[in-house]
């Protein structure tokens, strides 16, 4: 909202100029601007208003490494291990709904995006008091098992994988992209959806993939896109690792991301992690062929293979095999992709990924042992300036009977 609606907000949603079911809906005041500090002193009731799912299979299965978390220990060997001038370590802690902040390592630009989910949060919720950890980076940090010992520290990232124990937020990606859907020019979980390229009996019948040469899978996808044009359509836009692989494969044009849906079936292929293109894909109304992979985002465990999507080999071997299967099971192939896309609509909406986010900070704080401090080096971050100024916090007034 770049408003706030003290009195309520009344929405109108009309097609042909009619309303569309219950329309109108009556959202009962206040309803905030974005950018209002205005945090509702009650998690639980919070909560209840978003329908945040009781159940979050990936927080639990990430914490379950930790039955608890000593804030001493990590305190003395995090910045050791992680904070040298290599790292991409930010290191938190809330505190009476402030959020406090100190970079450890060089490649700490990307907390940014941290703070600004952090920050948004801490406007709408009160924060429990937690100290911890996140890493910027692209990879998972923890590789240590819990047999170990020492054992693993709950380092926060956006990527995990099979072989460690770091606990997984929802990327910076699509965080961002909803923090910033009404006012952004790139993407977004929210515009993809509206443009979604032509119907499904009226997309080419090819696989497609564009993307940077972040992996050699995706230079083996032109490879086998030169040698069969028919069933796949796979270029190259930007060489950075395999500079001297430019020559053989070519360079492809950039497209606009709703053109990629002009296309029956995407091909996702890692980057030096998880592609983080894959959410958007599941959001367009083509099927998508997903790479075997040990990253994952935190919403993967939702899905399952050729219920959401056709898994492809880690080697890309049997790619080609499941193009043809997609172009001889039309009505599956339709079927997968729907299901696909409604499911990833439905985890992935805004009020879904401030609950995740939430939720991890509140498991975490539950497991901490010893008190979250401001530590030598940290720095408040700061609320933007209008984030007082701009609105009132209106509170339930009681009834009369309770006063």
């Amino acid at each position: 909202m770049y408003e706030s609606a003290n009195e309520g907000l009344k929405i109108n949603v009309l097609y042909g100029g009619e309303h569309v079911a219950l329309s109108p809906y009556i959202l009962k005041g206040p309803v905030y601007h974005e950018y209002c500090a205005c945090p509702e002193e009650d998690a639980q009731a919070w909560q209840k208003v978003l329908s945040c799912p009781t159940k979050e299979p990936q927080i639990a299965k990430d914490f379950s490494s930790f039955p608890s978390i000593n804030l001493q220990q990590m305190l003395n060997e995090i910045p050791k291990r992680f904070g040298d001038e290599r790292g991409a370590i930010v290191h938190y802690t809330i505190l009476n709904n402030h959020i406090y902040r100190r970079a450890l390592g060089k490649y700490t630009d990307f907390k940014m995006f941290s703070d600004e989910i952090l920050l948004s949060l801490a406007r709408k919720v009160l924060l429990p008091d937690v100290e911890f950890y996140v890493n910027l980076g692209d990879w998972p940090l923890e590789h240590r098992k819990v047999n170990e010992s020492p054992g693993p520290v709950p380092i926060i990232s956006w990527c995990g994988s099979l072989d460690s124990r770091d606990v997984i937020l929802p990327t910076y990606d699509i965080t961002h992209s909803t923090l910033e859907a009404m006012r952004g020019v790139t993407n977004d979980l929210l515009s993809i959806q509206g443009n979604t390229g032509p119907s499904w009996s009226n997309k080419t019948e090819k696989a497609f993939f564009r993307g940077r040469d972040s992996r050699e899978e995706r230079l083996q996808l032109v490879r086998l896109s030169k040698e069969n044009p028919q069933l796949l359509d796979a270029g190259i836009t930007g060489y950075f690792f395999f500079q001297e692989k430019e020559e053989e494969l070519g360079k492809a044009k950039l497209m606009g991301f709703f053109d990629f849906f002009k296309y029956k079936y995407q091909v996702n292929v890692d980057g030096t992690v998880a592609a983080y293109r894959f959410p958007y894909l599941m959001l367009g109304d083509s099927l998508v062929l997903k790479q075997d992979s040990p990253y994952y985002e935190h919403f993967y465990t939702a899905l399952t293979p050729w219920k959401h999507y056709v898994p492809i080999k880690r080697n890309l071997s049997d790619l080609l095999e499941k193009v043809k299967w997609a172009k001889e099971n039309d009505e599956e192939a339709k079927k997968i992709a729907k299901e696909g896309q409604l499911t990833a609509r439905e985890l992935l909406q805004p009020h879904r990924l401030y609950c995740y986010s939430y939720r991890v900070l509140q498991e975490y704080a539950a497991l901490q042992s010893g008190k979250p401090k401001i530590r030598d080096g940290m720095e408040r971050v700061p609320q933007p300036d209008d984030s007082t100024s701009i609105c009132q916090c209106f509170r339930k007034k009681p009834a009369r009977e309770d006063l």
